[in-house]
């Protein structure tokens, strides 16, 4: 949202090309000799608690560092390094734009050890280096569900779920589905299976990936064309109802269109559900609990210890040796409390450390809980660890799939993403570096 992480909806005021031109003229260059610029995905209320830690971190270092947030983030970057004047830290979710920048002398080596699955380390000109690191991260194996719902899984035919559904996200509508398809890899493979396929070591049209996209149809059910097109074109935050005498909040399960109790969305969604509890059950006078996907997905137990996760990363692009500074202070332990303090409780980030501040909304501390011990196993993100032309192909699929899930159009879809994979070589990453256990402290 982030693609995964969460981009807040408040309007900038400029429309997505004019942004782009006002940060590429002069955004950073202007400023380049005394400011450090971190150009980033993050606005409204996330960006403003961002760039108020970012002011804090500054002081004592002779150094000042500005934020520049933007909602059409890859444009916006591929625009900066072809005038020749990128930011000094960019910050991506995307493990395969980055490896794709490494490979390409874009970005600078740094002297941080490897932090996988969030920032491994990597082979480039014959040396291993790390070149990001996590400044936020995310878990994505979790299903959100109405009060008194929560605990009706569909493991063993148990429960009933009525699947929200929305796939509409600007430029890259579709992977509230991929996110879906990667999950139940997961779950039905296990991460050795799920590393070789995000890493392009495996087909698309192999057994563990085609079973994948079946099992999302039959979890999904019979769906009428009415509400295959209010899915595709519904935000995955929902909508407000201007007209109503007390606009209900956004958030899928609080769309009365899409009559739904249960929704598959990373722990980010929290936000629209800030009376969300965990599994001791609903927050009373709440609505809305959370519990790990494993609980409603087919597959063996085996796995259930097994999650998804995104994470955002800062890579330094320009600026020597106090733009590689500025990326490792911004992961360290001085930032993250910054961070924590400046944020809205529902807006507080998950970091990667079990000694990191936690959020402290309810599910917040049980979310964090999982990312830093409970799991067994943590797996980036498959899509944003794949080439951009196989991850926005993906997109594209999951779209055209859920319209038409006969087994034919899937043939299809697996056979064209199949040549995507072997145009692009597949992969960026190594299949052992996509899945790790948390990091220990």
């Amino acid at each position: 949202m982030t693609r995964r992480t969460r981009r807040t909806a408040l309007a900038s005021g400029l429309t997505a090309l004019a942004l782009v031109a006002a940060l590429t003229s002069g955004g950073c260059s202007a400023e380049r000799r005394d400011t450090l610029v971190v150009l980033g995905p993050w606005t409204g209320a996330e960006g403003i608690a961002f760039e108020a830690m970012l002011k804090r971190l500054d002081d004592g270092t002779g150094k000042t560092y500005a934020y520049r947030g933007t909602r059409s983030l890859r444009e916006t970057l591929v625009a900066q390094l072809e005038a020749g004047d990128p930011p000094d830290v960019a910050v991506l979710n995307s493990l395969g734009e980055l490896t794709e920048y490494a490979r390409g002398n874009r970005l600078e080596p740094l002297d941080t050890p490897g932090h996988p699955p969030w920032a491994p380390r990597i082979d480039v000109n014959g040396s291993r280096h790390t070149y990001w690191v996590p400044l936020k991260v995310d878990l994505k194996s979790l299903v959100w569900s109405k009060k008194n719902k929560g605990s009706e899984g569909n493991k063993g035919g148990a429960g009933n779920p009525r699947w929200c559904v929305g796939l509409a996200s600007q430029a890259t509508s579709g992977w509230p589905g991929t996110d879906w398809i990667e999950d139940l890899v997961l779950h039905r493979s296990g991460p050795d299976v799920y590393a070789r396929w995000a890493s392009g070591r495996l087909s698309w049209r192999s057994a563990a990936v085609r079973g994948a996209w079946t099992a999302w149809a039959r979890l999904l059910g019979e769906r009428s064309k009415k509400s295959v097109d209010l899915s595709l074109t519904t935000s995955y935050e929902g909508t407000r109802d201007p007209d109503a005498e007390r606009p209900r909040p956004r958030g899928l399960l609080n769309s009365p269109e899409l009559d739904c109790t249960h929704e598959h969305q990373s722990a980010f969604i929290r936000y629209l559900y800030a009376n969300a509890k965990g599994k001791g059950g609903a927050k009373e006078g709440g609505g809305v609990r959370v519990d790990p996907s494993a609980r409603f997905l087919p597959g063996p137990a085996a796995h259930d210890g097994a999650y998804e996760v995104a994470g955002d990363m800062a890579a330094a692009f320009r600026g020597g040796p106090a733009a590689r500074e500025l990326v490792e202070r911004l992961s360290g332990g001085a930032a993250r409390r910054l961070w924590h303090e400046e944020a809205e409780p529902e807006l507080r980030p998950f970091f990667p450390g079990a000694g990191d501040p936690r959020p402290t909304d309810p599910g917040g501390d049980e979310v964090a809980a999982i990312l830093t011990g409970g799991a067994k196993a943590l797996c980036f993100d498959a899509s944003d660890a794949m080439p951009p032309a196989l991850r926005d192909a993906f997109h594209r699929a999951v779209l055209r799939y859920f319209r038409d899930p006969s087994a034919a159009r899937l043939d299809t879809l697996l056979g064209q993403l199949d040549t995507v994979r072997a145009e692009t070589g597949g992969g960026t990453l190594a299949p052992d570096l996509l899945c790790a256990p948390p990091a220990p402290g």
